[in-house]
């Protein structure tokens, strides 16, 4: 089980900047696509609301899957007195 959350870890870390560089990609795309000034801004903002929410989410992915890759969560507490 240690070693699927290693390699769980590893595709946490990967998963991370994937969804990020996709969501980049995306929000240019839609943002060329806009034929008005207020569409086009109404886009802008939408997609830096998008971004802005989960590039928090995607860092934390990153950071859960590092202590997963690096061991951390090999051994959890079974009790409160443990912690």
């Amino acid at each position: 089980m240690n070693t699927l959350k290693k390699f769980l870890g590893l595709f946490w870390m990967v998963l991370g900047p994937l969804t990020m560089t996709f969501l980049f990609i995306q929000a240019i795309d839609k943002v060329g696509l806009t034929h008005t000034d207020i569409e086009r801004t109404n886009t802008i903002l939408q997609w830096a609301i998008i971004l802005f929410i989960f590039l928090p989410i995607s860092l934390g992915l990153m950071i859960f899957g590092f202590y997963a890759w690096k061991g951390e969560y090999d051994r959890l507490p079974e009790s409160s007195e443990e912690l």
